[in-house]
């Protein structure tokens, strides 16, 4: 009777540790295994889709072109995707300056693309100046969030 009941014991162990071993190791690991290959959550979370830049500049800083060198190869590996550039801006200035400023970034970001040996029929910019925040506050951290050149797969 000993030996049925160890027995019963070392199978729900054994059980037990095979279904562990099939979970994934956190939320992030799980999310990671579901990201489609090619797709916006692939260039989100593998690549970066968003490069920011400093008031009242459209030029890229180091780490931005670290970005873009990125996606320009992940667009390389993955041609059958095209991509909207969108150009954004903090909440100062007119809406017609911004509008102009977020163009000056998406172009940046596009050109920069384009020079890094992407097609440029497979990208697309447009400007949405203070219209679209990531952040909604009013400090300067959420400003700097708001400068930015943000690209979506289409």
């Amino acid at each position: 009777m000993r030996h049925v009941i160890r027995a019963g014991i070392a199978a729900a162990v054994l059980l037990a540790a095979c279904s562990a071993a099939q979970q994934p190791a956190s939320p992030a690991a799980a999310a990671a295994e579901r990201i489609v290959p090619g797709s916006q959550a692939d260039l989100v979370a593998n690549v970066g889709n968003r490069v920011l830049f400093d008031f009242d500049r459209a030029d890229l800083k180091p780490e931005a072109k670290a970005t873009l060198d990125r996606q320009a190869a992940w667009l390389k590996k993955w041609a059958r995707n095209n991509v909207l550039i969108a150009g954004n801006c903090d909440e100062r200035g007119t809406t017609e300056y911004n509008i102009v400023m977020g163009q000056r970034r998406a172009d940046a970001a596009g050109d920069y693309l384009i020079s890094s040996g992407v097609e440029p029929a497979r990208i697309r910019t447009i400007s949405y100046g203070k219209e679209r925040p990531v952040a909604l506050g009013s400090t300067e951290l959420d400003w700097a969030q708001n400068r930015n050149a943000t690209t979506t797969v289409e």
